[in-house]
């Protein structure tokens, strides 16, 4: 039977001699739910770019093979005409915004198509219903969470109400609320007779919807799995591949102790608070290190968790209460450099030529130890690409880069905001592993996720925030606490 989507021997390369594709044959019917899955940097992002056209007319490189779309070769349309067929998330949802608040946003691609101005009120306000954001229409994008970003992205493809869905990481910032939200509105896309290709290492959320998984192996398609075959396999043997766990309870949490790590530095955050527009959006945030341990913050998409973060770094002024690092005040101009902050926007983090520059720009002279710099791209997997332009990267590459970055430098705390957002399960690891090292160093951790796997795999304490305040403060010791604290 002819497939809705064909793929046919394409192949890829973004320069010579690296082939992003090779010899990708794929078939998928009209209906069909299809999770791309694969180690970060496999092809996958780059096969959804050939689907929706993105390859060749916006990444220039060595296409060959054929992509048909309903019976098209996609080579022969324009991307108008690709556009009415395919509907696009990518996993930064910065780069397909046109517009400044989140109504005109929804309504552009509706604009685009001709649609009359009755009916793109009426797609727009469906689609915001079904993903419960109706109160964000006159909200400036720039002004929202990167997981409620993620929302409108997802509300302007469906609001075009194409036939088929290429969504590339949908869940990488999502909380788990949204994320089943997510999964929700995915399937009822299914029911509607959608076509539906996602790349994807979050896979929880896709159990009795995806029809098949097709996983990729430095750009080849090397197995496809029914739904019923990947179900059977349990966390250990799909973290082999490198892939993320179908379930949570099975997830194993090693043993970890912070006893026995230095303790450099101490830090007490003592009655914060913060307002903005009369909106207390924190108030009176008290918590300390007891003594090395790894910290979780965790909670709701836009509850303030990044806002936290980005106070205790003095990227942003508290309105009341203050940081103490080492007994002593520290105001917010003097936290910043002393508490290193690594936010989910990477390309505003990077700006070397290459990996060790990148590892070693802002040093001083005497601190460029390339030795040093080698070997933690080395413990990130990243050793064979340290010539590479950090733009260059995929998703999953920069999140590793940038916490090298913060590796390079002697600060007594490092704030990770969904450091794991595009991460596989060896890349994953490496981090847990790399962060780690240096908590026994006596560097402290604060991390921001919504990603059980990784914090209950990395972290020894956990810390929710709701509705401007910490509502848990708790030692980790099974993962049914923390299914509990992240509303599973």
């Amino acid at each position: 039977m002819k497939g809705e989507v064909q793929i046919r021997h394409v192949k890829y390369s973004y320069h010579k001699n690296e082939m992003q594709l090779n010899d990708v044959n794929l078939n998928i019917s009209r209906g069909e739910c299809i999770a791309i899955i694969g180690s970060s940097g496999c092809g996958k992002s780059t096969l959804t770019r050939v689907i929706n056209g993105l390859i060749p007319s916006f990444f220039k490189g060595e296409l060959s093979g054929q992509t048909l779309i309903k019976q098209k070769d996609l080579c022969k349309l324009s991307s108008w005409e690709i556009g009415k067929m395919v509907g696009n998330v990518f996993q930064d949802p910065r780069s397909q915004f046109f517009s400044n608040e989140v109504a005109g946003e929804i309504a552009f691609g509706c604009e685009n198509m001709g649609l009359t101005h009755s009916e793109i009120i009426e797609q727009v306000g469906r689609t915001v219903k079904e993903m419960e954001i109706e109160n964000l229409l006159d909200t400036s994008i720039y002004a929202l969470s990167y997981g409620m970003r993620q929302k409108v992205a997802i509300c302007s493809a469906k609001a075009m109400n194409p036939d088929i869905y290429v969504f590339d990481e949908p869940s990488a910032n999502l909380d788990l609320r949204a994320t089943y939200l997510l999964a929700d509105l995915i399937r009822k896309l299914k029911n509607d007779g959608k076509t539906i290709i996602l790349a994807e290492h979050r896979l929880f959320y896709l159990s009795g919807i995806a029809d098949r998984y097709v996983f990729m192996e430095k750009g080849k398609v090397v197995k496809d799995y029914t739904a019923n075959e990947i179900q059977e396999q349990k966390s250990e043997a799909l973290n082999k591949k490198g892939l993320r766990s179908l379930r949570f309870d099975d997830i194993s949490i090693p043993e970890k102790d912070s006893s026995n790590c230095k303790s450099l530095h101490s830090i007490r955050v003592v009655n914060l608070s913060k307002s903005f527009k009369n909106n207390h959006l924190l108030r009176n945030i008290t918590f300390q290190y007891d003594n090395n341990e790894i910290i979780a913050l965790v909670g709701a998409n836009g509850v303030g968790k990044s806002t936290l973060g980005k106070i205790i770094a003095g990227l942003i002024k508290e309105n009341s209460g203050k940081i103490l690092v080492d007994g002593r005040l520290r105001q917010h101009k003097q936290r910043i450099g002393e508490i290193w902050y690594i936010p989910q926007d990477l390309d505003s983090q990077l700006f070397g030529e290459d990996l060790i520059d990148e590892l070693t720009t802002g040093l001083k002279h005497s601190d460029k130890n390339i030795d040093k710099a080698e070997d933690i791209l080395r413990k990130l997997g990243l050793i064979d690409l340290k010539r590479k332009h950090p733009a260059t990267l995929s998703g999953g590459q920069k999140q590793r880069l940038v916490l090298g970055v913060a590796m390079m430098r002697n600060v007594p705390m490092i704030i990770l905001d969904e450091p794991t957002s595009g991460l596989d399960f060896n890349s994953m690891e490496k981090v847990r592993t790399l962060i780690e090292e240096q908590q026994k160093n006596g560097t402290k951790f604060f991390i921001i996720s919504h990603d059980i796997e990784f914090v209950a795999r990395t972290c020894n304490r956990i810390l929710k925030l709701d509705r401007g305040e910490i509502t848990e403060d708790y030692y980790l010791k099974n993962i049914e606490d923390l299914l509990k604290s992240m509303n599973v």
